[in-house]
């Protein structure tokens, strides 16, 4: 018995080292892959020379530095982010609220991140401005879930779901309203292109604007990460375990929110993330939450990334970011259902 012990512990020692090495290196090998690919294709060795050429030490700067550093880092480096962000808030919403098919909008965040935009958008504000309304819709969202759910007799992770589901559905019907409204020439396909979820008009001054907050999010997330192996315990359980649940559940609330709304902000609604990559997450790093954060946020991070590269190279014309995680996402949920209900 105690060889058999020592042998999964072997086992498990190096799952995570290979996990520890292997995932920041397989990431860090997307990423510069991602910078040469689209409409003008780079191959390794050019990117290095524009690379260097940027910074003057092959002389003068080539064109490909250009379309590299002021146009695809941007791109790829917010994909990246918003991948990590919704991997790891619904890695945390799952645990928190124990149930497997559970996503970051499950609030109401994406929802209210979308009337946001659509009403700047309507409004005729700039970019930061649609980003700051998308903002501030989410957070709105939540804010109402979490003062809904405290004035209701049931328990109150079900009062979160039921209020997440209402304010969802007063937020889509809000939106629609909105779309029915507007000009069809020109602000009706700019509202129905970011709810779509985009990373075309990403630039490097939108991603400076989101990195802070969701760099925070991430922070508050990583550093307690371990408290989330108590809430995935019932309420008396972890109690007697010393974890203060509602505390808790309220710092994770937040902070998986405030990645949630600077995801949306960032690249508008792109789903399935957040319920997809826990699930391949956990298959590898298995339920410690210590270990299965880190690597879903990586694996998301990761993910994105790739989906935004087929996104602009799968067809002559670029692809919605959300139609293609969509598209890749739909049949791993019925997969996810049939395996629950087989299993």
């Amino acid at each position: 018995m105690e060889r058999e012990c020592g042998e999964i512990r072997a086992v498990r020692q190096w799952r995570d080292r290979l996990l520890a090495l292997g995932l920041p290196a397989l990431l860090l090998a997307v990423l510069l892959f991602s910078l040469g690919v689209g409409y003008y294709p780079i191959s390794p060795s050019q990117l290095v020379r524009a690379f260097f050429s940027w910074f003057g030490v092959q002389g003068e700067a080539l064109p490909q530095a250009d379309v590299i550093l002021k146009l695809r880092l941007a791109r790829v480096l917010s994909a990246a982010l918003i991948g990590a962000s919704l991997s790891a808030a619904g890695c945390v919403y799952q645990g928190m609220f124990r149930n497997p098919l559970v996503s970051p909008d499950i609030l109401g965040v994406s929802s209210g991140a979308g009337l946001g935009a659509s009403l700047a958008i309507l409004a005729g504000a700039a970019n930061w401005g649609v980003q700051l309304a998308a903002f501030l819709g989410g957070g709105a969202a939540v804010a109402a879930c979490c003062l809904i759910s405290r004035r209701s007799a049931h328990s109150q992770t079900l009062s979160l779901v039921l209020s997440g589901s209402m304010v969802m559905a007063l937020c889509n019907a809000g939106v629609t309203a909105i779309k029915y409204v507007a000009n069809p020439s020109d602000v009706l396909p700019q509202i129905t292109f970011w709810l779509m979820g985009s990373l075309t008009k990403t630039d490097m001054e939108a991603l400076l604007w989101s990195a802070p907050p969701m760099a925070a999010g991430l922070a508050v997330i990583f550093v307690l990460r371990w408290r989330i192996n108590l809430l995935t315990l019932e309420e008396e359980e972890a109690r007697s375990l010393g974890a203060d649940v509602g505390r808790d559940r309220l710092i994770f609330i937040a902070a998986s929110t405030l990645l949630s709304a600077c995801a949306v902000c960032l690249g508008g609604l792109i789903g399935w993330v957040g319920l997809m990559i826990p699930h391949m997450a956990r298959s590898l790093a298995g339920a410690d939450y210590g270990r299965l954060l880190p690597v879903s946020a990586g694996l998301g991070a990761g993910y994105l990334v790739l989906m935004d590269d087929l996104a602009r190279s799968l067809l002559s014309v670029e692809l919605p970011l959300g139609v293609v995680t969509a598209i890749v996402g739909a049949p791993f949920f019925v997969w996810l259902i049939l395996k629950r209900k087989g299993g």
